[in-house]
């Protein structure tokens, strides 16, 4: 007899439960709210707590008193832990972020793409006494309100560009002075400077670049940025730290080839 494989159901409503995953991560400090994390995700109230209480009862998702906010659960975590041992970018990366913090002895960040979003995965602080923090460690942001997510972002395709800043149109206006007009002027100079700059374009006293790590992908999943305060980058200095930033990308991304390498 014939074998054939059935086509699968409910992708539909995968694909919605996962958007809603992907919103609740991206409010995971703060919470969202039924109403907010629906609004996000293009769904009615009714089918986003449906939704959300299918999760829930799985520890996907979970509610927290006052303001009956989501977080992510318990299960959510557990699954992190396990993916874990097959990532190696953050081991990898551990030595790489620790020279550049301290030859330019400012904040660094390694940052990767997530569909249409950047996520900080470690960040390594410098010995300048004015540390500039403006992210977190698993801080989820769309595609283009950090430096190194406009580096990811002008890596990508025209047609994925257009499609990110598209579905990140009602979200960019969140953070600092980003606004479409100001993200596409980055994208712009990230071409013409070979590195993305954040000249207090994002928030007024903040300069920050951002370079891609190179890999055998189609397109760059990871990015390595520097940002400090204004009066830290004059122009030969920019130069100076994105020189760097590319060396050291370099050598991340020959370290990641090699360890896929050994993978079967």
């Amino acid at each position: 007899m014939e074998s054939r494989i059935a086509p699968v159901e409910g992708a539909q409503s995968i694909d919605r439960a996962v958007a809603l995953l992907r919103h609740v991560a991206m409010h995971n400090s703060a919470g969202i709210t039924l109403a907010e994390v629906a609004h996000e995700a293009g769904l009615k109230v009714p089918t986003a707590h449906r939704m959300l209480g299918a999760l829930a009862g799985h520890g996907l998702v979970m509610q927290r008193k006052p303001g009956k906010r989501w977080y992510l659960g318990v299960l959510a975590y557990e699954l992190g832990l396990a993916a874990n041992c097959h990532f190696d970018l953050r081991e990898l990366c551990t030595p790489v972020l620790a020279r550049l913090s301290r030859i330019t002895g400012d904040t660094v960040f390694l940052t990767t793409r997530s569909g249409i979003d950047s996520v900080v995965v470690e960040r390594r602080e410098g010995s300048y006494p004015i540390k500039v923090l403006t992210q977190r460690v698993g801080e989820r942001r769309p595609l283009g309100s950090t430096v190194a997510g406009v580096a990811l972002l002008a890596a990508l395709s025209e047609t994925e560009i257009e499609d990110a800043i598209r579905r990140n149109r009602p979200r960019l206006t969140r953070y600092g002075r980003l606004s479409e007009p100001v993200l596409r002027h980055m994208l712009e100079r990230t071409r013409a400077l070979g590195y993305a700059l954040n000249a207090g374009d994002l928030i007024p006293e903040v300069t920050g670049i951002g370079v891609v790590v190179p890999t055998r992908l189609a397109t760059p999943y990871a990015a390595l940025s520097v940002v400090a305060v204004n009066s830290r980058f004059d122009d030969a200095r920019r130069d100076e730290v994105a020189r760097l930033l590319h060396a050291e990308a370099q050598r991340l991304g020959r370290a990641l080839a090699g360890r896929d390498g050994h993978r079967g």
